[in-house]
């Protein structure tokens, strides 16, 4: 596989960022639905931060502040509830009082949303590996090479039929100490030929332990902005996608590894 050589993931520009990203929708002071439709459709972590600032940041500094003195476990969220309960509530958008059924596999049954076929190699889950950006500012196009961050865990799902999900997964590291966030956009994959290829995205949820209590939120009535790029398949286990444009920022994606099944003890 060629070489890549990337820019360090906190300064790509925010000309690079999908719209959905450049001007996220926050209800001042705590974290809800407006952000997670922006972070659903996020590659890059520059991306997910812009989602989660004005406000939601502040609110979340708080929090964790708040878990932190408490000395809670990162993985416990009743000592999260119990001892910054008010806090932690404080922090985000209340559960709505009908909640929201999850959606496990949006892309299975008669309702998963069809895009055209697509071609087998780009069938699969891929996770992302990289992230890049050229040097705008300085008219090169030498990057930096990088990992992308830890705590925010990006996988791309493709289906045959054209049905897509984008997931981005926030750990306590984002939101405070006894709360996670699997965040979920999906709609239809439209291959236009060898070299193009388009995400509709349709709808969305974010799914998870908030504040000690299990949350789903819909994301259905999100501005969805989706997005278009060149792809490539090289060795195929890596997937770059490429966004048209004067940046060229790329992505590159790694073919997800099924863990072989542990062998059965011997009776």
């Amino acid at each position: 596989m060629r070489p890549f050589r990337l820019l360090v993931l906190l300064l790509v520009s925010v000309a690079a960022l999908p719209a959905a990203a450049q001007a996220p929708r926050t209800v001042a002071g705590v974290c809800g639905s407006t952000n997670w439709v922006c972070v659903s459709e996020c590659i890059d972590a520059e991306c997910v931060d812009k989602c989660m600032r004005e406000g939601c940041e502040d609110a979340l500094k708080r929090l964790k502040s708040c878990t932190s003195k408490a000395a809670c476990a990162p993985d416990d969220s009743a000592c999260a509830a119990k001892s910054c309960g008010l806090t932690c509530e404080k922090s985000f958008e209340p559960a709505p009082k009908s909640p929201e059924k999850l959606a496990a596999h949006p892309c299975e049954g008669d309702k998963a949303p069809k895009g055209t076929a697509v071609p087998r190699e780009l069938v699969g889950t891929w996770v992302l590996s990289a992230a890049s950006i050229p040097d705008v500012d300085q008219g090169q196009e030498e990057r930096i090479d990088v990992q992308p961050r830890s705590d925010y865990a990006r996988a791309l799902q493709v289906t045959p039929n054209g049905c897509f999900v984008l997931r981005t997964k926030l750990d306590d590291a984002t939101l405070g100490r006894g709360s996670t966030l699997d965040v979920r956009a999906w709609g239809r994959l439209e291959v236009k030929d060898k070299k193009h290829l388009a995400l509709r995205t349709q709808d969305g949820q974010a799914v998870g332990p908030v504040c000690g209590k299990e949350r789903v939120v819909p994301l259905s009535k999100g501005k969805f902005k989706g997005g278009e790029f060149t792809y490539a398949i090289e060795e195929k286990d890596s997937l770059v996608l490429t966004v048209p444009g004067a940046t060229r920022q790329t992505f590159q994606f790694e073919r997800e590894k099924q863990e072989a099944p542990e062998p059965q003890p011997k009776p």
